[in-house]
């Protein structure tokens, strides 16, 4: 008994081990991004059209004012720290001047074919100090070869050139719709694929990480991160970082447990929560008046960052090749509403104490003192513990942000938030969403309460709870 005393001793004065699957660096540092922007571009935006079919000539596409730089001068002033471009979406039109095929910028009157727009964004990002990522459609209804291993490999070339050509890429996009009707050099026919086996997507994910080895990669089943089941830009309350890895591929058909993840799952996979801030992906005049509001962009932030996801948020560039200023107008705003509601941290200047430490450099208050590498963490084999955050006077919440300290993996099952009342009793807040999984980050919303003494209790964890940030705010929503 001495021995395994002094052993238990020696272990909670050291890190907790980390609780599997974890991030790899480039994983974390992807999700501390949080919100990033998606950008719809080609003949579809000529053609008024969501998917082109495949057979729209060249001479469409001829922005005549675009700015690559407005559009990340937009997108810097809507808090975004990257952006991601479709260089080639499902009608097979290239963005770029690639070498094996004639259907892209090269044969287009824009620029007189010496143009090349992921050029000039990727030149635009450097210059403004945010990352660049590329959308490269699996699918494509124009090439003739589609459907066959010849096509394959045209794939692998054109992602070989997307890797190497234009600086260092921070996320690749797998979509995971492929196959169907389509163009395909004239044949005008249906062409169905084997999703899970057509692409052999494990040596292209190897030619992005001999290529691009920070880079990303996205799929409906990662492996660096996930699609989250839907299109509207939110992730399930309960969301795990995880997915059970072999059975996830793109396309894969019980998309909507994506918005949740595996709790048993083997693999790190977080969820990445797209949608448009129209509805359509591409632009249409007629959507001008549809533009969402920042009330609605707003709790999307809520429902996607702060629910253990990311932010992928789209602008549909116009004819003329610029963000629509109703879009980029909306977008400030909303980045100035979230700065408002979350500037005022009312746990400043708290104490914080824990019914459960493992020692002093793992206490209580690492989980106030605003420092992303210090955590609270309870001994080892207690996965239910209390933190207890004392203000100094009563205060107005109703917004509760915590994070887990995720290189350590994601551990809280379950958890809840109290308020002491006069009278000394312990009361839950009121809440419309499960209280269960914490992962990067959770933001909890509930009805608004008063106190001086505010309890977070664990009550279920995969291993010792790791919590390295509690923030407490009144949004007055």
């Amino acid at each position: 008994m001495t021995v395994l005393a002094s052993n238990l001793l020696a272990d909670n004065n050291s890190a907790p081990e980390p609780c599997l699957p974890v991030p790899s660096p480039q994983q974390v540092a992807w999700q501390q991004m949080e919100t990033y922007a998606f950008i719809h571009f080609g003949p579809n935006t000529f053609t008024d059209k969501e998917w082109s079919y495949g057979d729209t000539p060249p001479s469409a596409f001829n922005p005549t004012r675009l700015d690559c730089e407005q559009w990340v001068e937009t997108l810097v002033k809507a808090g975004m720290k990257g952006v991601i471009l479709t260089c080639k979406h499902h009608d097979g039109f290239c963005l770029w001047p690639s070498r094996y095929t004639d259907y892209s910028v090269a044969s287009s009157p824009w620029r007189d074919g010496q143009g090349d727009v992921v050029r000039e964004l990727s030149q635009a990002c450097k210059k403004y100090g945010i990352k660049m990522g590329v959308y490269l459609s699996p699918w494509d209804r124009h090439q003739a070869s589609y459907g066959t291993q010849e096509y394959v490999t045209y794939y692998y070339n054109q992602l070989e050139e997307l890797m190497t050509q234009y600086g260092d890429v921070f996320e690749v996009w797998f979509d995971g719709a492929n196959g169907g009707d389509g163009w395909y050099g004239g044949a005008n026919e249906k062409r169905e694929i084997d999703r899970s086996t057509y692409y052999n997507y494990p040596k292209a994910w190897s030619i992005v990480n001999r290529l691009q080895p920070d880079a990303i990669i996205f799929s409906d089943g990662g492996p660096g991160c996930r699609w989250v089941g839907n299109e509207k830009g939110f992730a399930g309350a309960t969301n795990w970082a995880f997915l059970r890895m072999k059975e996830v591929y793109p396309g894969y058909p019980q998309y909507e447990e994506l918005q949740f993840g595996h709790s048993d799952g083997d693999g790190w996979c977080a969820s990445e929560c797209d949608t448009s801030i129209r509805p359509g992906w591409f632009y249409h005049a007629d959507e001008d008046d549809k533009v969402k509001t920042v009330e609605q962009l707003t709790d999307l932030y809520y429902r996607s960052v702060g629910h253990n996801g990311t932010l992928l948020l789209n602008f549909p560039v116009t004819r003329d090749g610029l963000i629509h200023p109703i879009d980029s107008a909306r977008a400030v705003a909303w980045r100035e509403r979230i700065a408002s509601e979350l500037h005022d941290n009312l746990f400043t200047g708290a104490r914080f104490k824990a019914t459960d430490t493992r020692c002093p450099d793992f206490g209580p208050d690492k989980a106030g003192d605003g420092y992303w590498d210090t955590y609270w963490a309870p001994s080892d084999g207690t996965t239910a513990a209390d933190i207890i955050i004392r203000t100094k006077e009563d205060v107005t919440l109703d917004c509760i942000i915590l994070q887990e300290y995720i290189p350590l993996g994601q551990r809280v099952k379950e958890f809840v938030i109290e308020s002491k009342t006069c009278c000394g009793k312990w009361v839950p807040v009121i809440t419309q969403e499960e209280t269960t999984t914490v992962g990067y980050k959770r933001i909890v919303r509930f009805n608004k309460r008063t106190a001086s003494e505010w309890r977070v209790r664990i009550l279920d964890s995969r291993a010792c709870p790791c919590i390295n940030n509690i923030e407490g705010y009144y949004t007055g929503n």
